[in-house]
């Protein structure tokens, strides 16, 4: 019998004890998360450590590997929301900030167009009349300058707006190929900006991705409720700075057109009338942290980008002594008077604050506004007694199907039997392993794919042991009959598991939330089978036949 190289045995055995030794936390899963989450909250603090925390750090050595199996929702509850982002916000408000352009551009043109007026439209829509149609085509031609090439592989050389006539009045809106690029931006922006704010607050393995063409499905396991994750991702958060026309207490008041009517966040019975176009938007913040205004109240600061900066210090040059609102989520605020230009970009938004609230403002500010509102269509909440039952419910499947498995293998393999059982169990080890190592999640549906392996780990070592025993009824001798095995069943081996294999990276491709847990379980464990069967169990069977030299095999 050719002995397995001496290199290959010893990376064999490497790979046995890394997955061994990596999966032994999660035998231990309590205190070593507890270790861990004491080891990320003293890091944060600069390495400054409560006693809590070190009683927590204690609970494992440090020396030792601590990665852990992510569990998923099902097995750890948490809040579960599909939410859908209402994209025609972002079409209305790219329409009505084009309005001071299109104004611009057509003051040039004023001995040609004549006077220029805002005429109401729906929202999405900008309708400008002007009084001499004889200037219509100009009035076209320099509109229609506004626009760009779409940005999408789709819509590339197309204009981002379409520009027509209809009697006195120019209809401008975003374009079809606009439209769509628009629509996959806006669901980007979004899920990245709640990946954000979910990872804040110190979440683990949330689930967070696009289903359908405006629709996000959101599952942060260990979160107490689906209310507190749509407090936390729901809150648009979106910042503008807008010129103040006037204030009134009546609530029913009429802004006039282009104007809107807010609440004042400090007093309920003040309402601001503002421009509908805001001077600087949020989208120009690059930073915002908590603070203190000068009388030692909460605030939060802010500092712009270059162009938000630019725009903030010429409004405040040319309008010294006028007052302007700060609006969060159409409520004003605060709403100062200009008192100097402000040229560097960067102001303090105070108001009546508590610490938590300007910590959560600028969390949410920093983040990013969202750019649509999301409305939620779905929501519900795993109480963490259902996880516990889930991960019960788990472990007894899997032991009763390992139990089952290695009775059978014992049964019809006798010694082999037994030797193919220790290599199921270093496959089951690898496969925690490999899931701790790269932050995998295990799911309900990730619990039945390891199932689902442990019955599919033995196949590759009934058809190396079918084959010995063919080889043995050909009267070769024990040795030579285990290396044929061996040889003879590596290609069957290799084949089916390829096929199972592609099954689940198809899986995982297309499918989405628990499908892809079992995928990505069922994928790991054929790579482990394979490996376990063709090299674990040979070198446990090579090691027994050189031990024992022994005239005759049964298997």
């Amino acid at each position: 019998m050719q002995p397995m190289p001496l290199w290959k045995r010893v990376l064999v055995l490497i790979v046995c004890v890394w997955g061994i030794v990596a999966a032994v936390p999660n035998l231990f899963y309590g205190p070593v998360e507890r270790h861990n989450d004491a080891l990320a909250a003293i890091e944060a603090a600069g390495g400054n450590a409560t006693p809590a925390q070190e009683a927590a750090r204690a609970e494992w050595p440090d020396f030792l590997p601590s990665a852990l199996v992510n569990l998923g929702l099902d097995l750890r509850g948490g809040a579960h929301l599909l939410a859908e982002v209402r994209v025609e916000d972002v079409y209305k408000a790219r329409i009505d900030a084009m309005w001071p352009d299109v104004r611009d551009a057509l003051r040039d043109l004023r001995d040609q167009v004549g006077a220029v007026r805002r005429a109401p439209s729906p929202d999405g829509v900008l309708r400008v009349t002007i009084t001499n149609p004889e200037g219509m085509a100009a009035a076209l031609e320099a509109v229609r300058g506004l626009g760009s090439s779409v940005v999408s592989l789709t819509g590339a050389g197309q204009s981002t707006i379409d520009v027509t006539a209809e009697g006195n009045d120019i209809v401008v809106q975003l374009s079809e190929a606009e439209k769509q690029a628009t629509d996959g931006r806006t669901l980007q922006q979004s899920l990245e900006i709640i990946r954000r704010r979910v990872d804040e607050v110190g979440t683990r393995e949330p689930t967070i991705q696009r289903q359908g063409e405006d629709r996000i499905l959101i599952q942060v396991p260990g979160i107490g409720s689906a209310s507190e994750l749509k407090a936390l991702i729901g809150t648009t958060a979106k910042l503008t700075f807008n010129a103040v026309v006037g204030r009134t207490t009546d609530a029913g008041a009429n802004p006039g057109p282009r104007n809107l009517l807010l609440p004042s966040l400090d007093q309920p019975d003040l309402y601001y009338i503002v421009e509908e176009t805001p001077v600087v938007s949020g989208e120009a913040l690059v930073d915002a942290q908590p603070s203190f205004d000068q009388n030692g109240q909460p605030a939060v600061s802010f500092r712009f980008d270059t162009a938000g900066a630019r725009k903030f210090g010429d409004y405040t040059a040319t309008n010294i002594g006028a007052p302007f609102a700060i609006i969060l989520d159409n409520e004003v605020i605060s709403a100062p008077v200009i008192q100097s230009h402000i040229p560097g970009g960067s102001g303090i938004i105070t108001g009546s604050f508590t610490v938590e609230d300007s910590t959560q403002l600028a969390v949410l500010l920093r983040a990013g506004a969202l750019p649509a509102e999301m409305e939620f269509l779905e929501e519900r909440t795993v109480g963490p007694e259902l996880g516990a039952d889930s991960i019960a419910a788990g472990k007894v499947a899997a032991l009763v199907a390992g139990a089952a498995v290695a009775i059978y293998m014992i049964a019809g393999y006798g010694l082999f039997g037994v030797f193919a059982n220790i290599a199921l169990a270093v496959n089951i080890a690898l496969i925690f392993a490999a899931l701790s190592t790269i932050g995998g999640t295990l799911t309900l549906p990730g619990i039945a794919g390891i199932v689902l392996t442990i019955g599919m780990a033995v196949d590759a070592n009934v058809l190396v042991f079918e084959r010995i025993r063919e080889e043995l009824r050909q009267n070769k001798n024990p040795g030579r009959a285990i290396e044929l095995g061996y040889e003879k069943a590596m290609s069957a081996i290799i084949d089916a598991n390829i096929t199972t294999f592609i099954t689940a990276t198809v899986l995982f491709t297309v499918g989405a939330g628990p499908v892809r847990g079992f995928a990505i379980t069922l994928g790991i464990g054929i790579i482990t089978s394979v490996f376990t069967a063709l090299f674990v169990t040979r070198i446990i069977v090579e090691t027994w036949y050189r031990w024992r030299k022994p005239a005759t095999v049964v298997v």
